[in-house]
């Protein structure tokens, strides 16, 4: 199992390191060059600029039981195709329950604002954000490897 983070503009990139690293999995950080990361325990992957860049190299690098910390709905979407488990910077793992809502607001958001008749605030983010990712992701980490273990010995 490996962790993935679509690490362009991702809030929680520094608590996903850390967890994984007080778990011992392995992460990789996939970032454009545009974005400057350094981490001494993550592998870090730069791609290029083109849109989905990241998208499509960790989505052609998933293995099945990956987990994957990204805000991209449609990358979620891809990773769920590929047996692997999305998680948002919220903390909300994303699964076959709730996807096909959330394409569908992500579509209908970028139609209404096509047409100039919805423009979206974002919300600040804060350390509570940070925090409830954290609580989450730890869970799903706790999930994985205690399960992981359980397969190893049967």
């Amino acid at each position: 199992m490996r962790i993935f983070v679509d690490a362009d503009g991702c809030p929680v990139v520094q608590v996903a390191v850390n967890l994984a690293k007080e778990f011992n999995i392995p992460i990789t950080l996939v970032k454009n060059y545009a974005h400057i990361l350094n981490n001494d325990y993550a592998e870090i992957v730069t791609v290029d600029t083109t849109a989905d860049s990241a998208d499509y190299y960790i989505v052609n690098h998933l293995s099945q039981g990956d987990i994957v910390v990204t805000q991209d709905n449609g990358l979620a979407a891809m990773c769920l195709s590929r047996n692997a488990t999305p998680i948002n910077q919220n903390g909300l793992i994303i699964n076959d329950s709730n996807i096909i809502t959330m394409l569908s607001s992500r579509h209908l958001h970028k139609e209404l604002r096509s047409q100039g008749i919805y423009t979206s605030k974002v919300k600040k983010r804060n350390k509570g954000s940070d925090k409830e990712f954290e609580i989450s992701f730890r869970r799903l980490l706790q999930e994985v490897t205690v399960n992981g273990n359980e397969q190893e010995t049967t």
